[in-house]
Formats: structure tokens, C-alpha cells, sequence
């Protein structure tokens, strides 16, 4: 019989976050054993619940989600996000500059298919969200990444920014707060960058989804703030993070800047969202409520909170591990540690981790798995409540004993 084989389009796709590495949980799973998950950041799992006024609010307008939305969404959502938007300076936003989507997730794929045509360079950071670089390769774009400096809190390289825009290069993306380094960006570095664009007649793509989760005297620049009328600026963000409703597949994209230079890729975008119909109509209810009135991530990121405290633990226990380094994270729910390669000749750092989740069953994410060109990291996440964090990290220290 004819072999049925996986299109030629996924060819150099990978998504490592729940790739092999969760194969081998779910396979000791089967067995009995009991894997504590960081390698993803679903809050659900380790207590933290949804605000109530958006479990009421959706269930309220339950009802009337029966049917298909506008494929760009309600408008009620999407003049919550223009408000909050406009609120923080970019008045010229408009409802017909938001589309709703299922999640940041969703919302980077389909503007990659509208705007990457086959060879396209966009750049991405190393390290990066991993779905920015399978999503610019599954359009037909050639990735190119960056290198932020983990000597310098993990600050994007500007001169390796430049170095690597070729005549085909597109667009940026800026990762901010960053996945997986907890580093927030200063508005110097992030002008800078839009500056980069603006120079070389780059599109930015601006994945700020954790924009609300950032620790002690941390401020988050949105990259649109900068780019003017002249610099077009794709910002996405959502709920699943700050509101912790990752489920709900809720989020968004604003574009912004000279948008008369972009109206046959605004269609292209539109005619995509009306291919898949609309987003998950009830979160989309949660959107307004979410972003008006009280916001509860107050209470998670300052001293005492737990996105704080056990950020700060985390950092704090992987530095007392000898050979081991990792940057103070400034926002977001990650540790990216540092393996000294003088102390952990590590040559594959998947089989690394496969080893740890065999040995200690603990499941976290190689570094190579975000792009990051050298097999001496690993992103841990933060979520689990302080004294399950501690008994994790102990182990990931009695596993790397053994290794030194």
C-alpha cells in the first residue's frame, strides 16, 4: 500500500516545547509515573484560576455565542482592545485596526500566510517563542535569527540585528517581555529596534502577550509607541497569561502606523479570518471584562505574589547550583539557566532533559528548542507554588551532580 506521508511543507517545522520530550513524559505517564510539567506555561494546572467576573461574564453571554461572530470579531471585544490601546497613547487606533483570534497563537499563523511569500526572511530572536520560527517556515519565509546577549539581561544584539537584514528581509519580531529569558525590554532598546525597522522598511512584529506580568521596577514599552505613522507595527496580545484563562483561546492583533501601504495584505489577512469564520465567540465575551475595571495581576506580581515569588525562588535556587547561571527574569513565567559547558559537557541538550525527566521526573524544555544556537540552556517555568519549585529545582541539582 502507498506510504501516507506528512506534507513536504513541515519539513524543518518543529515545535520542541511539546515535541519528544513530552512523548517520553506521557510514555512514563502510562506507567505510573508522576511528572511535575514545566516545560509549558498553562497556569491552570498549578492553581491559578480565572478571574470570577469573567467566569460570569461569559456564561452570562452563553445565549447569544450560538452562532458565528464577525470574522474579525465583536465589537464589543474590539473596542475594548482599541480603548486599552488608545489609553496608552496610540489614539489613530481604530475597531477596524483589531482582529480577534483563538489565542496569539492563532493570530501569528495567519498573518504569516498572508504576509510571507516563499523565501521571505523575517527576523526572530535566539531564543524565541518557537512558533514564530515554525510558523515563518511553514509559510514558504526563511527564519533568521538574532541573538539577544544573555551578558547584557538578555538584551537583543542591535549590531547582530543589523548584520543579518539582507534585500529580502521583511519584517522583525520582537518578543516582549521575552519568552523564554523573563527579559523586559528598555524603551532605548526597544526605539532602538523600531528604529532598525524604520531604516530599513521592515514590518515589526510586536508578540506582547505577557505585556502585564512584570516584576519590581519593570516597564513595558509597546513597540507601537514608536513606530509612528511611518513604521507599520503588528502587535499581538491576549488573556491566557495575565488573566489565566490559557483554554479560552482569546487574544488579539492591532495593527498600527501607515496602513494605506498595507491594504493588499490587510485584505489577504481578512480573507483568512473569514476562512476559518470567526474566533471562539463565549471568550471573546471575556475580552471586555478583562481589560476594564479591576486587574487581579496586581496581586500575582509584586512582593508576595506568586508569578514574584517564585520567579525570584527559582532564580535564586538555580544560582546555588554549582555550574549553573541564570539571569534575574524582570517579567514573564520563565528561567533560562545557563549549563557552564566547562562543568556539563552536554552534547545534545535533548537527550539532556529526556535524561533529568527519566532520572528525576521532571519535565522542562532544552534550549535548542528555542532556537538558541548552543546545547547549554534550559527553560524552566516558574508556576509551580514555592515549596514544589524547591523540591524541583533540588532534584534538577541532584541530577546535575551526577553530571559534573
Amino acid at each position: 500500500m502507498r506510504q501516507i506521508r506528512q506534507s513536504q511543507k513541515l519539513r524543518g517545522v518543529r515545535y520542541d516545547v511539546r515535541g519528544p520530550i513530552l512523548v517520553e513524559a506521557q510514555r512514563l505517564e502510562a506507567e505510573g509515573h508522576r511528572i511535575l510539567k514545566l516545560n509549558i506555561g498553562n497556569t491552570a494546572p498549578f492553581g491559578f484560576d480565572a478571574p470570577e467576573q469573567i467566569l460570569a461574564d461569559m456564561i452570562h453571554h452563553l445565549p447569544e455565542s450560538q452562532g458565528y461572530s464577525d470574522s474579525q470579531g465583536i465589537w464589543s471585544a474590539r473596542t475594548a482592545v482599541m480603548h486599552y490601546y488608545q489609553s496608552h497613547g496610540l489614539r489613530e487606533v481604530g475597531v477596524e485596526d483589531i482582529y480577534i483570534g483563538n489565542g496569539v497563537s492563532e493570530l501569528i499563523s495567519m498573518v504569516l500566510q498572508a504576509f510571507v511569500d516563499d523565501g521571505n526572511e523575517i527576523l526572530i530572536p535566539a531564543p524565541d517563542y518557537p512558533l514564530w520560527t515554525g510558523a515563518v517556515t511553514l509559510a514558504g519565509g526563511t527564519p533568521v535569527h538574532y541573538l539577544c546577549d544573555e551578558s547584557n539581561d538578555w538584551n537583543p544584539d542591535l549590531a547582530d540585528v543589523e548584520a543579518k537584514i539582507t534585500e529580502n528581509t521583511h519584517a522583525i519580531v520582537i518578543i516582549n517581555p521575552n519568552n523564554p529569558t523573563g527579559a523586559v525590554y528598555s524603551e532605548e532598546t526597544v526605539r532602538a529596534l523600531v528604529d532598525i525597522a524604520r531604516r530599513h522598511r521592515l514590518v515589526v512584529m510586536a508578540d506582547e502577550i505577557y505585556e502585564k506580568i512584570l516584576f519590581e521596577d519593570a516597564v513595558h514599552h509597546h513597540a507601537a509607541t514608536f513606530a509612528g505613522n511611518d513604521v507599520l507595527c503588528l502587535t499581538f496580545s491576549g488573556l491566557s497569561k495575565a488573566y489565566r484563562v490559557c483554554g479560552y483561546r482569546a487574544g488579539w492583533v492591532m495593527i498600527s502606523g501607515p496602513k494605506e501601504i498595507a491594504t493588499d495584505f490587510l485584505e489577504g489577512l481578512t480573507l483568512i479570518a473569514n476562512m476559518r469564520m470567526c474566533a471562539n465567540v463565549p471568550a471573546q465575551h471575556a475580552i471586555q471584562t478583562a481589560l476594564g475595571g479591576y486587574q487581579s495581576i496586581e496581586e500575582l506580581i509584586g512582593p508576595g505574589g506568586r508569578f514574584y515569588e517564585q520567579s525570584m525562588l527559582a532564580h535564586r535556587l538555580l544560582n546555588e547550583i554549582p555550574g549553573v547561571t541564570s539571569v534575574k527574569p524582570s517579567g514573564a513565567l520563565y528561567c533560562f539557566p545557563r549549563l557552564d559547558p566547562d562543568v556539563y559537557a552536554i552534547e545534545d541538550d535533548q537527550d539532556f532533559v529526556i535524561e533529568l525527566l527519566r532520572a528525576k521526573k521532571i519535565l522542562v524544555t532544552h534550549g535548542t528548542g528555542f532556537n538558541w544556537p548552543a546545547p547549554d540552556h534550559f527553560r524552566l517555568v516558574t508556576l509551580p507554588e514555592a515549596a514544589v519549585l524547591e523540591e524541583a529545582i533540588g532534584r534538577i541539582g541532584e541530577f546535575l551532580a551526577t553530571r559534573r
